[in-house]
C-alpha cells in the first residue's frame, strides 16, 4: 500500500486523480464496515442501491466526513452536493470487473460538471490490486468525452456493460490501493476500471459523487442532491430528504423511488 498523504489539488488535475487520502483510521472503518454488514443481514445486499446515505447512517457520516470535504472543496469549491453514490462490493473470488470506461457519460450532467464534479472511493476493507481495486489511466481526464460501446458480458458490474472504443496502454495504468479507512478522488472524464476479486475478503468500497450547486441535470427531471456544505444559490436540484436513522421510511421511499428513476436513464 501506498503511504497517504495531504491532498494536494494540483496533483489531481494533472492525473485526474488523488490517492491514498486518509479519511479515518482502520478502527473507524471497520465500524463503518461492520454496520453496513448488519444492515445486509436485514436489509439484503447493498451493493449498487443508489444514495445509500439516505438508508444509512453510516453512509452519511461518510458523505459528511470533514477530512473528505476539505478535499472536495478543494476541487470544486465551498459550496457542496452530495448528489449520488453506491456501496461497490466484489465478493472473494468474485470474477465481474468493471471495464474501461468514463463516468460522466451516462449522468445527465451538463458539460460544466466536469471541473464542478468529483467522485470519492473509500476503502471499508482492503482494495488491492489482488482485490481489484480501481485503476486509472493519468491524464485522460484532459481528452473531454470518448465513444463508448455497450456490451453484453454478464460478469460487467456497470449498468449497459459500457466500455470505452479506444486501445488501452496498459503500462500506464495506475492501481489506486487502498488500506481501510483511507480515499481516492477521481474526475469525471478520466478513464478509471477494475479486476475481479481473486482475494479471500470482501473488497467494499463506498463511492460518493459530489458537485457544486451550478450543475445541472439534463436529462432526469426533479433531481435531487444533500447539501453537505456551504450553500446553494442555484436550487437545480431539490433537497434529499434528511433521514433519522438507517433505512427511515419515508427516505427509504424516496430513495426507491430514485433509484427506480435512475436506472431508467442510465440504461437508456
Amino acid at each position: 500500500m501506498n503511504t497517504p498523504r495531504e491532498f494536494c489539488a494540483d496533483d489531481y488535475r494533472r492525473d485526474g486523480f488523488f490517492f491514498p487520502l486518509q479519511i479515518m483510521t482502520s478502527a473507524e472503518a471497520a465500524g463503518h464496515r461492520r454496520r453496513l454488514e448488519e444492515a445486509e443481514a436485514r436489509h439484503g445486499p447493498m451493493h449498487y442501491r443508489s444514495k445509500p446515505f439516505l438508508l444509512l447512517t453510516s453512509a452519511m457520516e461518510l458523505g459528511r466526513h470533514p477530512r473528505l470535504l476539505d478535499a472536495v472543496e478543494k476541487i470544486i469549491g465551498p459550496d457542496i452536493l452530495l448528489w449520488e453514490g453506491a456501496y461497490i462490493i466484489k465478493e472473494a473470488g468474485d470474477p465481474r470487473f468493471v471495464s474501461w470506461h468514463q463516468d460522466l457519460t451516462y449522468w445527465g450532467l451538463d458539460d460544466g460538471a466536469g471541473e464542478a464534479c468529483v467522485s470519492a472511493w473509500i476503502a471499508l476493507s482492503e482494495a488491492g490490486a489482488a482485490s481489484g481495486c480501481m485503476r486509472a489511466l493519468p491524464g485522460t481526464h484532459t481528452m473531454g468525452k470518448l465513444r463508448h460501446r455497450d456490451t453484453d458480458d454478464e460478469q460487467n458490474i456497470l449498468h449497459r456493460g459500457q466500455e470505452v472504443v479506444a486501445e488501452i496502454d496498459e503500462s500506464r495504468t495506475v492501481d489506486l490501493c487502498l488500506a481501510p479507512g483511507e480515499a481516492s478522488l477521481h474526475h469525471g472524464w478520466v478513464m478509471h476500471a477494475s479486476k475481479p476479486n481473486t482475494g479471500d475478503d470482501r473488497r467494499i468500497g463506498l463511492n460518493l459523487q459530489f458537485i457544486a450547486p451550478s450543475v445541472r441535470q439534463l436529462v432526469m427531471k426533479d433531481d435531487s442532491a444533500t447539501l453537505v456544505r456551504g450553500r446553494d444559490r442555484h436550487r437545480h436540484f431539490r433537497p434529499d430528504p434528511a433521514p433519522h436513522g438507517d433505512f427511515d421510511p419515508v427516505a427509504a421511499d424516496f430513495q426507491r423511488e430514485m433509484e427506480r428513476r435512475r436506472r431508467e436513464v442510465w440504461s437508456a
